[in-house]
């Protein structure tokens, strides 16, 4: 057995249960591709970043996603559909299994950490099968110097093994892929899959609930920014929505893309060390900081090239591109990556329906109702399975990474927005002019201009007026922006079927709602759309 590398004193992958391997420990990036790319499994762009194949797995499988019941879960957890109950007992079995395929193979081994505020530190130990799975995890978690290494010790493990396949009718999974969280030993089991978004979602998923449930600090799918003056902004949203592209920009320093921290020292702290963006359709023109971004150091998957060029547009393979890079790799950016109380918050949406404004400001209690709802529509390609968007309601705007019941993280996101006095905004990323197929995507500059707008207070004085189903507060004029695009009715020039459409998707909303609604105050019972009597 060889352990090589910078690695602590005491550690070794043995503890783990793996025999007779050859551990890499902390290796350099440069090195991590270099093996890579002589085993076959990567290729030098002209960018000079490594593109890889996740192989069958392009995107996350929510159905195969698993959190032991044990005596620290079973009556915290939200379970059901979600938050899928898996056997202690069965974990422990299949945990052999998996470490016994790792005994005898090179895997690479890495020490991280997760949460900038040192407060809230929680060290890392990721091992993998793959050394660009290594590198995902170089780029994606915050990275301890040389001294920190040699002394560290885990709070959490990862083991990570996507050449492992599962039997279900003999582990209790549901198919050959799974993805395990442990809170009593405190690991992620991660297997059947070469997607690498699963291991930061793991990571993700055991903050969401250490530390809210644990630590009284709010954990947020959201990005979050920082303006010259100091001011935080915080952009909520799922896969697809735009919280990597709006978090990205030049006038402002980027804190984080995905996953932070709002803590009761009224400080906003990224959990990573850097950006999972996609790179479908990605320009200079329209994204140039994640355009510039992509160089060595720098992992693409499942892109297609053609003689080493990127083929933004070619979705073949997925419509999941992406790209996972250091956060340095941005120029612009927080350092460390912590903000003070956000100013602005910013709920984003992509509407499949077209019914939805541009942009609207939410009082308190519609604030609460639609963070409850987290309505989006799921992008083709984030998910297995998802080719054309589909109407999804995610509690949190993250529900598939919430351990506790939503209410939990509604309750203390109300009470620190209204501590905080922040404006929140709901944005409509999605479509306009009609629904998905007959109207277009809203254009990114546009709403560039409209959040620009609010973070400036240039929609301060403006005048507003109410949504008559949803009641929520659109502008009627922002710099910028075209008059006529504010208000979703005019885009459409048939009222009769925005109407429809409107109470269709107000009728979805209510029925989401139902199993909240008993949780509910008067306030957030206000923000229930009303549907429109219509001819």
């Amino acid at each position: 057995m060889q352990e090589l590398g910078l690695k602590s004193e005491n550690a070794s992958v043995e503890q783990l249960g793996i025999k007779n391997a050859t551990a890499h420990w902390n290796l350099d990036p440069k090195e991590l591709e270099e093996i890579a790319i002589e085993k076959g499994q990567a290729v030098r762009t002209n960018t000079g970043a490594i593109s890889i194949d996740t192989g069958e797995f392009t995107g996350r499988s929510p159905k195969d996603r698993f959190i032991v019941k044990d005596s620290i879960t079973k009556d915290s957890v939200w379970w059901g559909n979600i938050n899928i109950p898996f056997e202690a007992g069965k974990f422990d079995a299949l945990y052999d299994k998996v470490v016994g395929y790792l005994s005898n193979k090179e895997i690479y081994v890495r020490d991280a950490y997760a949460c900038a505020d040192p407060n809230y530190r929680t060290n890392i130990r990721v091992v993998n099968e793959y050394p660009w799975s290594n590198m995902f995890a170089y780029n994606m978690f915050l990275r301890p110097t040389e001294d920190e290494i040699k002394s560290v010790s885990p709070d959490w493990t990862v083991i990570n093994a996507p050449g492992f396949m599962a039997d279900p009718a003999v582990d209790g999974t549901r198919q050959h892929n799974f993805a395990i969280l442990n809170f009593t030993k405190k690991i992620a089991l991660v297997g059947g899959t070469g997607y690498t978004g699963e291991i930061k979602k793991g990571i993700f998923s055991a903050l969401n609930f250490e530390l809210p449930h644990l630590k009284n600090t709010l954990s947020m799918h959201c990005s979050a920014n920082i303006g010259e003056q100091g001011d935080t902004a915080i952009f909520f949203g799922l896969s697809g929505t735009g919280k990597t592209t709006l978090s990205a920009d030049p006038d402002r320093q980027l804190i984080g893309d995905d996953e932070h921290g709002w803590s009761n020292e009224n400080t906003v702290f990224n959990f990573e060390g850097g950006c999972y963006a996609k790179v479908i359709d990605l320009s200079e023109e329209k994204e140039p900081d994640i355009f510039h971004a992509i160089k060595q150091g720098a992992l693409l998957e499942n892109i297609v090239l053609k003689n080493g060029d990127i083929d933004f547009k070619d979705g073949s393979r997925t419509e999941n591109t992406r790209v996972s890079y250091p956060l340095d790799h941005i120029e612009n950016i927080a350092k460390p990556s912590i903000g003070k109380n956000p100013k602005n918050i910013f709920f984003l949406t992509c509407d499949a329906y077209g019914v939805l404004p541009p942009i609207s400001k939410l009082t308190p209690g519609q604030a609460a109702f639609h963070f409850i709802s987290g309505y989006t529509a799921k992008v083709a390609g984030t998910e297995a399975g998802i080719t054309e968007p589909v109407t999804a309601f995610s509690a949190c705007f993250g529900a598939p990474f919430m351990p506790l019941h939503p209410t939990k993280y509604a309750e203390m996101l109300s009470k620190k927005m209204q501590e905080a006095d922040v404006n929140v905004w709901l944005v409509n990323t999605g479509w306009t002019g009609g629904p998905y197929g007959k109207g277009s995507r809203m254009k990114l500059p546009l709403t560039r201009a409209m959040i620009t707008a609010a973070l400036n207070g240039k929609l301060d004085n403006v005048e507003f007026r109410n949504h008559s189903i949803f009641h929520v507060a659109i502008p009627t004029s922002c710099p910028g922006v075209p008059t006529e695009v504010l208000s979703p009715k005019e885009t459409w020039n048939d009222d009769d079927g925005y109407y429809a459409m409107a109470n269709k998707l107000a009728d979805a909303f209510n029925k989401n709602f139902e199993k909240f609604s008993e949780y509910a105050n008067e306030e957030i019972l206000a923000a229930v759309p009303k549907l429109k009597e219509t001819a």
